[in-house]
């Protein structure tokens, strides 16, 4: 045989694949489904390895469970509106039409080089009308349910360059593009109400405890928000004005010394008017607007404010709180406005000192001192009311309880029930995107366009502006139509869909992709969802997944749905680094795709990227690593080199011989059964209930070591036992199959050579037999320092140095032994072993 030439066998398979649509699927209610997917991709232009280890997890999976039988779904589409296009398109004086098509194009033949099992007939991108068309859709159905209304909201701008900005084009206040300063203005835009199903959204995170992160679900627990608290009014001194704050403490109200405002907050602003703070104000507002909302809201980040100069009174006790406003108050949580009890927050208590402002302990502590001066830090615990009138001595939810009971008996709040989450704007001022399916006629006001007139055309002739100005304002053609209802002259909406509802639901697309009457096939969606496994980074924990839910929820009210959630699990995959870094152009640490499957093969990079790490974890790329993984490769094809030729011509099958051997199985013989059923055990567990396929894969080279400790063996054989051929037959079958959902194509050339005429992926996952799992085993006592610590089944056969290894690698034993240093292992055969340590 030649040698392992990966360039040959992994083209020569690639095609197979793709000529004979291996991983084509259908609906078939006759076998169980699996659906399994990867998180949309955008088409940036080229693969990185974060790229490559995502879709390798999830094709090894993939390869795994059509193996075992599932009827598999695994497709690839492109999530490819979106603003990156706009931009490269302005770079580079292209249209981003052109520019998202040519990376598609390349990508796609990336993509393939990896040998990935995907089902290409179902490919979709969603800047096509075939999909968008359905985006129009939603909307419109959405908005028939009350889930979409329109409303002013802040937007950046930038005035040199006529347009809105997203967060990421602002730069320290400055537009990216002509480093002009960015403002905020109220623009008029679409939302949809995702706060209508906030309480779903939080119920349905139990039932998916058993199957996504915990990490995942808190953070979306927490984006979500829900706090039990009370709606309190504080009426602005003399004036008409009130100020509304929402509060989960209303047990510490009479410790409230101020009050802040947002500096987005409306009243921030007018309450200045005619006051000496009038400009302070002004400046102040300026300033925050160019932070980050994430910066402002910080545990380590500065806290700033200035006196509006107006005072409000607390509405329990009387007494005039000045009016400040502050960085870290934002307008879109709560009601923009708080309370500041500094003796029991440890952010109002910072503030407090740093401005010098009063505080109030309102709380008793538990050594009963109430003297705020002798306070290092807030006490945010629980405890009896004290200095708060008639409430004095009423602790916990009772005291929660009762003041809120005051509250809503005299017109001053009351008790509520508060989320963090806010509705989703979906309208972008941009050109690459959804059309937003409404028409705005002077006589019929707000007209959604009709469902038989969908889609509405993103027109591709239109160029962007020189500054990134969206087109569609100034294209006639595409702005005036008659009106759907009066045929009166009217004008076409020009924001553009916020590219998250394109990810928010294409998993569902899927099922039926090519599909012009409607969004998805009810009876497909039946069969398909939910998405049975689901990979992505960490990144996508709230926003992606959270919009998902929400689409999800909303098919079910709509009755196009059944299942609970689109995703039964969750895989959050580790970041890929370098040298110790997120890799990156500017740190020079990025390591090319391409590069490393021309130089050692597709193979070769899968089997490194799933061996390195567990696939939650976090992956240091290493060159040494990749040289590793090519020579195992290397080490399983000269192995069957030798063993090839002899064993593809046997002259018999196992059914010939049943599941029963003879007592005349030697030693060696016994020792290969077990571990061929061992090696299929684990490799099965591993990715089975596991999903740590560095374990199975270390399992699998653990097997290819006793085979050529075996081969040895054989070799002192002239005419090797016909029993042992039909062993290693098997174990060579095994290896194989064990092998291809990892390294597919060379799985796939051994096993043709082997003699078969179906691929690995049509052949079933071999299966363990316990009883071949057996071993002759003995105990061993193992001492430390002469004391019995543990006591260790281990085969009979085991060598002293593998004992010793086993020994000093126990758990129990390491408690023994950590931190010491060991002097000597002391070793009587079959019986103990002493670890002597000082």
């Amino acid at each position: 045989m030649p040698d392992y030439d990966p360039k040959t066998i992994e083209a020569k398979w690639q095609q197979h694949w793709e000529n004979e649509k291996s991983f084509q699927v259908k609906d078939d209610p006759s076998k169980e489904k699996y659906y399994l997917l990867e998180m949309f991709p955008y088409p940036s232009g080229r693969i990185h390895m974060g790229h490559v280890r995502n879709y390798t997890i999830g094709d090894a999976l993939a390869r795994f469970k059509w193996m075992k039988g599932y009827n598999v779904l695994h497709p690839i589409g492109w999530d490819s509106f979106g603003m990156p296009a706009e931009n490269a398109a302005i770079q580079n004086k292209s249209h981003p039409n052109t520019w998202t098509h040519a990376n598609i194009k390349a990508m796609t033949e990336q993509i393939k080089r990896l040998g990935l099992s995907y089902d290409w007939d179902r490919e979709i991108a969603t800047c096509e009308p075939e999909y968008y068309q359905w985006n129009q859709w939603c909307f419109l159905k959405f908005l028939e349910r009350g889930l979409v209304y329109r409303k002013n909201s802040e937007v950046n701008w930038c005035e040199s360059c006529n347009t809105v900005l997203a967060n990421e084009q602002v730069v320290d206040g400055l537009c990216w593009r002509c480093d002009n300063e960015v403002i905020t203005k109220l623009q008029e835009g679409w939302f949809f109400k995702i706060t209508d199903y906030a309480d779903r959204l939080l119920e349905g995170l139990k039932d998916l405890e058993q199957g996504w992160p915990e990490q995942v679900l808190t953070m979306q627990s927490n984006w979500i928000g829900k706090s039990y608290g009370a709606e309190v009014n504080f009426q602005i001194k003399d004036a008409k004005e009130s100020i509304t704050v929402f509060t989960t403490r209303p047990d510490t109200l009479y410790g409230a010394t101020f009050m802040v405002l947002a500096p987005e907050h409306p009243l921030t602003h007018s309450l200045s008017r005619g006051t000496e703070q009038e400009k302070a104000i002004d400046t102040f507002i300026k300033k925050v607007k160019s932070q980050d909302k994430i910066d402002r809201t910080s545990e380590g980040g500065e806290k700033l404010g200035v006196f509006t100069g107006a005072y409000a009174v607390n509405p329990l006790n009387g007494e005039t709180l000045p009016v400040w406003t502050a960085n870290f108050v934002l307008m879109d949580y709560g009601t923009g406005a708080i309370m500041s009890v500094p003796a029991h927050d440890h952010r109002d208590f910072e503030f407090a000192k740093k401005y010098k402002l009063p505080i109030r302990v309102v709380i008793l502590p538990p050594d009963g001192n109430t003297n705020a001066d002798d306070l290092k830090e807030a006490m945010t615990e629980l405890g009896p009311m004290t200095q708060s009138g008639t409430f004095d001595g009423l602790a916990g939810d009772e005291a929660k309880q009762k003041v809120c009971e005051h509250l809503q008996s005299n017109n001053i709040g009351k008790a509520t029930v508060q989320f963090r989450l806010r509705d989703w704007g979906v309208s972008r001022q941009r050109y690459w995107g959804t059309p937003v399916p409404i028409i705005f006629c002077e006589k019929c006001g707000t007209v959604p366009v009709p469902y038989e007139d969908l889609p509405v055309i993103l027109p591709l002739d239109a160029q962007l502006g020189d500054k990134g100005q969206s087109p569609l304002k100034s294209l006639d053609s595409f702005i005036n139509v008659p009106c759907p209802k009066c045929k009166a002259p009217a004008k076409r909406e020009t924001d553009t869909l916020d590219t998250f509802i394109c990810s928010s639901w294409y998993f569902d697309r899927f099922t039926s992709p090519h599909n012009d009457k409607e969004a998805f096939s009810k009876k497909s969606v039946q069969y398909w969802m939910p998405v049975d496994q689901y990979i992505g980074g960490i990144e996508h924990a709230i926003l992606h997944l959270l919009y998902s839910r929400f689409f999800h929820q909303v098919f079910r009210d709509l009755e196009l749905i059944e299942s609970k959630e689109p995703f039964a699990h969750l895989l959050t995959q580790g970041m890929v680094i370098k040298d110790g870094a997120k890799m990156s152009k500017s740190k020079g640490n990025v390591v090319d795709p391409d590069h490393i499957i021309g130089r050692y093969g597709a193979d070769t990079a899968r089997l490194f990227i799933l061996f390195a790490a567990p696939p939650t974890k976090q992956l240091e790329w290493s060159d040494q690593g990749v040289e590793g993984s090519s020579r195992f490769l290397k080490r399983v094809w000269r192995l069957f080199d030798e063993m090839v030729n002899f064993l593809r011509v046997m002259p018999f099958d196992k059914d010939s011989l049943g599941d029963d051997f003879p007592e005349e199985l030697t030693k060696e013989l016994k020792e290969l059964r077990r571990q061929i059923h061992t090696a299929i055990k684990r490799v099965t567990e591993d990715i089975e209930k596991r999903m740590q396929f560095n374990t199975a894969i270390a399992a699998i080279m653990e097997f290819v070591n006793h085979l050529y400790t075996f081969r040895e063996w054989w070799d002192e054989h002239e005419e090797p036992p016909v029993l042992g051929c039909f062993l290693l037959k098997e174990a060579m079958d095994t290896l194989i199959l064990l092998l291809a959902p990892f390294a597919p194509h060379i799985a796939e050339e051994m096993w043709q050579r082997m003699g078969h005429s179906e691929t690995t992926h049509q052949t079933a996952w071999p299966k363990h037999n316990e009883e071949f799992l057996k071993a002759d085993e003995i105990e061993i006592v193992v001492q430390v320092n002469g004391k019995v610590r543990q006591k260790l089944s281990v085969p009979s056969s085991i060598d002293e140095e593998s004992l010793k290894a086993k020994s000093l690698g126990d758990p129990r034993i390491q408690e023994w032994t950590n931190g010491k240093e060991v002097k000597k292992v002391i070793v009587v055969p079959k019986k103990l072993i002493n670890i002597v340590v000082k």
